[in-house]
């Protein structure tokens, strides 16, 4: 597949499957608030399945792809623990992850989950450019 059908091809995927729980259990397809009620909420079997369906879905994007997908990071792992650490407080004080906001939230056109994605977005592309510009990392 050339380099612009991957990504599209999983971008429907993901909207449908979005689009099919919505429709199907009536339940935003947010990853941060799935995985935090899938440990001390209701209804916690479809939330098991689904977070287990993201683990095997990697598994066989990498069996097709043939290489890790994300590639395998460089970073150090304190910077790896600290990152995932920030964006969990982050989801949480947010109402939700950029999955849920980005991809379910403005599809719902919902002004909070705009306001929450522009901020997210901008503040990544921020992060990236202090990271390689002034502190020479990679990212």
């Amino acid at each position: 597949m050339n380099e612009y059908l991957m990504p599209l091809t999983g971008g429907v995927f993901l909207g449908l499957s979005a689009m099919w729980l919505l429709l199907s259990l009536g339940h935003i397809a947010g990853i941060s608030g799935i995985a935090w009620r899938s440990l001390a909420g209701p209804e916690r079997v479809w939330r098991a399945l689904f977070l287990l369906g993201l683990l095997v879905g990697g598994l066989v994007t990498h069996n097709v792809i043939g290489r890790p997908v994300p590639a395998e990071s460089t970073a150090a792992l304190w910077l790896i623990a600290a990152s995932g650490l920030l964006v969990g407080l982050g989801a949480r004080m947010g109402g939700g992850c950029t999955s849920g906001h980005g991809v379910c939230g403005l599809g719902r056109r919902s002004p909070r989950s705009l306001v929450a994605t522009l901020t997210s977005m901008t503040l990544g592309i921020v992060t990236v450019f202090i990271m390689q510009s002034m502190l020479g990392g990679s990212v």
